[in-house]
Parts: C-alpha cells; sequence; structure tokens
C-alpha cells in the first residue's frame, strides 16, 4: 500500500549535497507517477523567508513554516521533499512530530569536504568574515542522533545516495 503523502526531510550542512540529492528524487519519485514538490532552503529563503535572518529564533520560525507547508501538502497525498540545512535537533524534532509520515535523512559529509567543494563560495566568505551565523564555521550543526536515513556524499555520488534512499522508502515504506 503506498502513502497518502510523505515529507522527506533532508538535513545536512550546506554543501553537503542536499539539493542535489532532492532533485534527483524528485525526478524519480515524479517517474513514477507520483505527486511530489521539493522545498529548498534556497527556494524558501527567497519565497517564504525573505523577512528572516540566521538567528537561532529566525531559523526556528522558518523550520515552522516549512513545517506548516509540508505538512497541508503531506495530508493531500503529496511526497514532499524538503531540503534545509535544519542545524539544529530541536528544529528538526518539530516537523517530525507535526507532519504525519516524516523521514529524516542525514546527508552526511565532513566540514572539510564541504569547505574544499564550496560550490556557492558561503564558506570561504564565512571564513573572511563577511557572513556571520554561518553554520559549520560560526554556528553549531548538530547532527541527528537518530536519523531515519544516512547517506554519505563524500564516499558515495548524489545518484547512489538517492538511488539508496529510493531503495530505502520502497522496502520500509512501500512507495
Amino acid at each position: 500500500m503506498k502513502p497518502e503523502g510523505l515529507t522527506l526531510w533532508l538535513t545536512g550542512l550546506s554543501g553537503a549535497g542536499k539539493t542535489t540529492i532532492s532533485r534527483i528524487l524528485e525526478r524519480e519519485i515524479s517517474g513514477r507517477g507520483l505527486r511530489v514538490e521539493r522545498l529548498d532552503g534556497d527556494m524558501i529563503r527567497s519565497h517564504l523567508s525573505k523577512d528572516l535572518g540566521f538567528t537561532k529564533e529566525d531559523r526556528f520560525t522558518q523550520i515552522e513554516r516549512v513545517t506548516y507547508v509540508a505538512k497541508l501538502l503531506t495530508r493531500h497525498g503529496v511526497i514532499v521533499i524538503v531540503s534545509l540545512i535544519s542545524p539544529y535537533r530541536e528544529m528538526r524534532n518539530y516537523p517530525r512530530q507535526h507532519i504525519p509520515p516524516f523521514v529524516e535523512i542525514y546527508v552526511h559529509c565532513p566540514l572539510e569536504e564541504c569547505i574544499r567543494r564550496d560550490v556557492k563560495g558561503l564558506y570561504n566568505r564565512a571564513l573572511k568574515g563577511e557572513i556571520h551565523r554561518f553554520t559549520g564555521i560560526h554556528d553549531p550543526y548538530e547532527p541527528p542522533d537518530n536519523p531515519d536515513f544516512t547517506v554519505y556524499t563524500k564516499e558515495e555520488t548524489p545518484e547512489q545516495s538517492a538511488e539508496r534512499i529510493l531503495h530505502f522508502l520502497e522496502t520500509r515504506l512501500k512507495i
């Protein structure tokens, strides 16, 4: 039996591969004829959270907003793929408590590798002091204690990570 809806919450450092993996998942899930919507951190910041900064309070407000949207979509039979840094465990517990069914996916990548990749140049700017409150540099990232699934993007390609997530979803949730 396929779930009515589902929220996949990808968490990890900037540059870990959340967006790339979420795009692959979106394409693959859509290709199976299922309804899917992707909520990405950059999209959210430019459309839903323009008014927010990067304080802990603002980050939690963003999580609350995304949780609300994801919950509505999930309730209406959509598979929602959220890709947000979501740096604090307590913040990730919020959507877990409010969105059934919810799957937390930890996109694990060491900080040094994220800095090496630095696709957007953000780590470089943060290290120069041009960006304040940058997760992993000035603000902490608390890895999940018990995620539902973990991918290791230093050791595997985005396609391999997405394939492993899809296999997990097929075997555990029958999608």
